[in-house]
């Protein structure tokens, strides 16, 4: 007889607890993120309790941007008991550079457009230049066109 610690969870159980949608789980289950489940004889997936852990663990990876890849690198590690904290220090260290190049591209494109808006307000706002959408003053080869 099976224990409440050991009870096998059906697809409802599991959804309702990890937060995601069937679609989701059987997907990863697919590429291979999730273990191919038991099945009753009625062909019912059957999980235990390991796989709402994993869930949340690939759900939270997924939140600090890393790709379903690199999910499956850190699974793979963590699989074979050993802390997958060195391989994501690499991973989340490249996720950070890249988030901080986009937020200084980010940076700059607000400042381009609030340059653009401050010499387009009013009744003094010329056409643009010819073949380009750019405020007075602007160089449509730089980019603003």
């Amino acid at each position: 007889m099976r224990t409440e610690a050991t009870k096998a969870l059906s697809m409802s159980e599991v959804t309702s607890r990890a937060g995601v949608r069937p679609d989701t789980v059987r997907y990863y289950e697919r590429i291979g993120l999730l273990p191919t489940p038991a099945r009753t004889t009625g062909a019912h997936r059957r999980y235990d309790e390991a796989v709402i852990d994993r869930l949340r663990f690939i759900r939270g990876t997924q939140r600090l941007g890393l790709t379903l890849t690199e999910i499956g690198d850190l699974l793979s590690v963590r699989d074979t008991g050993v802390c997958p904290c060195e391989p994501a220090e690499t991973m989340l260290e490249r996720h950070l550079a890249e988030i901080e190049a986009e937020m200084t591209r980010l940076g700059e494109l607000h400042a381009e457009l609030t340059s653009m808006l401050s010499g387009m307000s009013g009744a003094n706002c010329a056409d643009p230049a010819p073949g380009a959408w750019c405020p007075p003053g602007c160089d449509p080869t730089e980019g603003g066109g």
